[in-house]
């Protein structure tokens, strides 16, 4: 895979977590890097051009959503998903299967695949991971997921066994049918919450990862301390020479632990769903901007912060704005909460070139924004 590679350009002595290069066919990404997730087709309420001010190298779409609308028919003959949206950098897309297990309704789960419903109409779908991989091809993303059995949280350890090993087998079958070499494939370490079972499934997944691998199943309820042992547990079988991408997870104080843990890409709904209820992260933690203390408070929301809405406007005009139902405000603090998660990542960036993340660590880790 030619048009793909990873360059790994510094590692902390103090910690063992990397910046590296990350290159692709629609450019190179910096990393540690924190995703934003345009889940169809866009960044809920920001242009692409918002978006890119924000400092994103990277987006994530959704195969689930973007198949029931508007179809991967009509984003192919848009050119792809990079035309459709008028993005001209690197994307990402996962392979719907979280999607099919947590939102449609499930009717039957095969080692063929997944018969479900669909949450818009109840009409009747079946994906496999051939149709799976096709749909992704059709979007046209840099980067696609393998079609994985996602087990839930507090599941047992035979179920997790079983799932573990039917997505070894689809992984299986979505590298036979990858055939689009302007794409990869990032296949995904499952195992819940089984020191065992993750052992195994990193093990029989490295294989198949060409120049990045995944983790999921994690962030799907349990205890931040259950998600950091397991990433304990992987930290010492990850490949060097790629990326490693913890799925879902887009917390401040997450970001940080899984970085000192050997991760260097992530991506969440968080920043922008907190905004639209009218919170932001900010280096003082949580603010719920829609608050009656910041009806007089004219500060920006950080002065820490240099986006655009922090130069722009103060917590009295957002709050306004959130408590009269202008959209505007959701957008503007959508704009900081992911600048915020990007500048994160950029901060910890410099520790890490510096030789001095556990450091940064412990100062960050005594912070008010741990717990944004």
């Amino acid at each position: 895979m030619t048009k793909f590679s990873f360059k790994l350009k510094h590692t902390c002595a103090q910690t063992g977590a990397r910046v590296g290069e990350f290159s692709t066919p629609h450019g190179a990404i910096e990393t540690p890097v924190f995703m934003p997730v345009g889940t169809q087709a866009t960044v809920k309420g920001l242009s692409v051009e918002e978006v890119d001010k924000t400092g994103a190298q990277i987006l994530l779409s959704n195969t689930y959503h973007l198949y029931m609308r508007p179809g991967q028919e009509i984003v192919k003959n848009a050119g792809g998903l990079h035309k459709f949206m008028n993005w001209n950098k690197p994307i990402l897309t996962d392979s719907g299967g979280f999607q099919v297990f947590s939102l449609a309704k499930l009717n039957k789960i095969t080692d063929d695949g997944v018969t479900f419903n669909s949450h818009i109409d109840g009409s009747s779908h079946h994906f496999t991971p051939e149709s799976a991989t096709q749909i992704q091809s059709d979007l046209g993303a840099d980067i696609f997921m393998a079609f994985d059995e996602c087990s839930e949280y507090g599941a047992t350890h035979e179920y997790a066994e079983k799932a573990v090993k039917r997505t070894l087998a689809w992984l299986e079958r979505c590298k036979k049918a990858h055939t689009n070499k302007n794409q990869i494939l990032f296949p995904i370490v499952q195992g819940n919450m089984f020191d065992d079972l993750r052992e195994f499934s990193i093990k029989e997944t490295i294989p198949y990862a060409e120049c990045g691998i995944a983790v999921g199943g994690l962030s799907v309820g349990e205890p931040k301390d259950e998600m950091f042992k397991m990433l304990d547990v992987l930290k010492p079988h990850y490949p060097k020479n790629m990326p490693h991408y913890l799925m879902g997870v887009g917390s401040p104080d997450c970001i940080v632990e899984a970085i000192m843990r050997g991760i260097d890409m992530f991506d969440c709904v968080l920043p922008t769903r907190m905004a639209r209820f009218g919170a932001a992260m900010t280096s003082k933690g949580r603010l719920t901007i829609r608050n009656a203390e910041f009806k007089n408070d004219h500060t920006p929301v950080d002065e820490k912060c240099d986006c655009y809405a922090c130069k722009s406007y103060s917590k009295s005009y957002i709050r306004h704005l959130l408590n009269v139902d202008e959209i505007l405000g959701a957008r503007l603090l959508s704009i900081h909460n992911i600048h915020y998660l990007i500048n994160l990542t950029k901060r910890v960036k410099t520790a890490i070139l510096n030789n001095s993340l556990r450091d940064f660590y412990v100062e960050f880790r005594n912070s008010e924004e741990y717990n944004n």
